[in-house]
């Protein structure tokens, strides 16, 4: 099969490279899976580079998600549920910039019957992200007002659905008037520039003076946004795609009686693994509903060669939704 295969930290994804390699070979409680699509994100940037959290050994093929066919079920996987033949997603800490994956059962879910593969490959990490930030965290109420920043990215796309899905009133912050059609598209009710200076103003007189209920923030505009957050606000860390990590001041928390709280689903594993299924039961109720209807980003990638054009694309902060790139495998073989 052919994949990325990453031999020692690159200056950029530009420097990947594209070989022939053996297939996985899946192994007990575990699925080999022909790749349809693999969705791209920012840490995959980092990673190549050797800058994020997690450094996988070399040689390693980068790829955090993908949705795909089950094409061999390996040892003791239940097959009522899984086999071959079944249209699934999941993620794997690497692997996915590849034809073929071999990854564990209790990683992956069946792909909802109203979402295609596309679709679906970039469900795993955003939208129980957005979720667990909105409902486990902030608890949003039907009427009140949500203020998600970067709403036109990955998580903020799947938070201003759910959002509305919720029954609330969603103000969409980008960093460009450009991106106001898509949010509009997904429901938002109002869209904003967090680019230009007197926004927090604009959020206050969106309110009719009494400011967002709930602050969505992958961003980092956690300080700012306490200018225009309600009495007994909520404000949801998401990350920091703005690059550095703020200080607070405090005694803005406690003149308003905001409450401020971080979200990491990814810890969700180790710490709450109960709150899991509801998460995805929630979820999958709404994408059977129609209430979610994850974006992919236009174009699609095809070829595992684009996948270098497809991180540039996000590095330069062009894309809206999910990116997303097919690595072509039609003619493969294992």
């Amino acid at each position: 099969m052919r994949a990325i295969v990453v031999k020692s930290w690159l200056k950029s994804p530009s420097d990947m490279e594209v070989r022939d390699v053996p297939a996985p070979i899946p192994t007990e409680g575990e699925l080999l899976v022909r790749i349809d699509s693999a969705g791209a994100n920012f840490f995959d940037i980092l990673m190549v580079q050797g800058k994020y959290q997690f450094k996988p050994p070399f040689p390693f093929t980068p790829g955090a998600e993908f949705s795909g066919t089950v094409v061999r079920v390996a040892g003791s996987v239940n097959s009522t549920q899984f086999k071959v033949g079944d249209r699934i997603f999941g993620s794997n800490p690497t692997g996915a910039y590849a034809e073929y994956i071999a990854v564990p059962a209790l990683q992956c879910f069946h792909i909802p019957s109203t979402l295609s593969f596309e679709q679906a490959a970039g469900l795993y990490i955003t939208y129980p992200t957005s979720y667990a930030a909105l409902v486990l965290r902030a608890q949003v109420m039907p009427g009140e007002w949500v203020l998600v920043h970067a709403a036109a990215g990955g998580v903020g796309i799947a938070a201003v659905q759910i959002a509305k899905a919720l029954g609330a009133r969603v103000i969409a912050a980008v960093g460009s008037a450009s991106k106001f059609d898509v949010c509009w598209a997904q429901g938002a009710d109002h869209c904003i520039n967090y680019r230009e200076p007197d926004w927090t103003n604009k959020v206050l007189d969106l309110t009719d003076g009494m400011g967002a209920n709930v602050v969505f923030d992958p961003v980092g505009l956690v300080e700012k946004s306490l200018k225009c957050v309600a009495w007994n606000g909520r404000v949801v860390v998401v990350g920091f795609a703005a690059g550095s990590i703020e200080k607070i001041s405090a005694n803005r928390i406690l003149l308003k009686n905001v409450a401020v709280t971080g979200v990491h689903w990814g810890a969700y594993v180790l710490n709450e693994p109960e709150r899991i299924p509801e998460v995805w039961d929630a979820l999958f109720k709404m994408a059977e509903e129609r209430k979610i209807n994850p974006v992919v980003y236009t174009p699609v990638y095809h070829g595992l060669e684009s996948a270098k054009d497809a991180l540039k694309a996000i590095a330069n902060r062009e894309t809206y939704g999910k990116v997303v790139v097919k690595p072509s495998v039609l003619s493969s073989k294992l």
